[in-house]
Order: C-alpha cells, then sequence, then structure tokens
C-alpha cells in the first residue's frame, strides 16, 4: 500500500506594506530634533508630549492591523 503523505505547506511571502507599518513608528519617533518644540499645543500639552503619546496610540492600531494581516494567513 502507498500512503501519500501531504503537500509542505508553502511559505508566504510577507507584502510590503507589513514591514512599512511596522517601520512607521520607527520612522516617526526616530528624529527627535524633528518634533522637539513647544507649539502647536494641545489641550495644554506642548507640541513634544502630544506627538510622542500619538505614536502610542497609532503604533497599537499599526501593530493590530499586521496581527489581522498575519492571522488570516
Amino acid at each position: 500500500m502507498e500512503t501519500s503523505t501531504p503537500p509542505a505547506p508553502t511559505k508566504k511571502r510577507t507584502p510590503a506594506w507589513v514591514w512599512v507599518l511596522l517601520a512607521a513608528p520607527y520612522a516617526g519617533l526616530c528624529f527627535p530634533q524633528l518634533y522637539a518644540r513647544a507649539t502647536p499645543v494641545l489641550f495644554g500639552f506642548p507640541f513634544f508630549y502630544w506627538y510622542q503619546f500619538a505614536w502610542v496610540i497609532l503604533t497599537s492600531i499599526l501593530l493590530y492591523l499586521v496581527y489581522r494581516a498575519f492571522k488570516t494567513r
């Protein structure tokens, strides 16, 4: 009797947009000299602080999108 082995799963290539989403927070926060200023002020917070906090929220969203992209594979 012959037994057939299941075909080996093919490794899918990671789309380029996933790497862009993962690199965006790094690029946005890598150069503090670009955002180290006080204006514009948002709710009394200088730009330096709210810009970094906005990246915390944005990074969470981006990581969720990357997670969903890999989970559907």
